[in-house]
């Protein structure tokens, strides 16, 4: 099965992160309610829920390694 991940929206188009690669796909071929961070396959437009759980753990263990060591942000925000 083939999956991205939805980077953005730009009006009727969705931006998808392809193996590094953007590319752009209507958006109403998606799932409902697909939102940017989720994981779509690519043949259905469904969303993967476990891969978006994953990835959404995985870029905060990144997150949290390179903020090591750091003062907070002050920022008011949460991805």
């Amino acid at each position: 099965m083939s999956r991205a991940s939805i980077d953005r929206f730009e009006g009727e188009w969705a931006v998808l992160d392809v193996d590094g690669q953007q590319v752009r796909r209507r958006r109403d071929t998606l799932a409902r309610g697909a939102r940017e961070g989720d994981v779509v396959d690519l043949e259905t437009g469904e969303v993967d829920a476990d891969a978006t759980r994953a990835l959404l753990d995985e870029v905060k263990a990144a997150r949290a390694a390179a903020n090591k060591g750091k003062p907070p942000s002050s920022g008011n925000f949460d991805l």
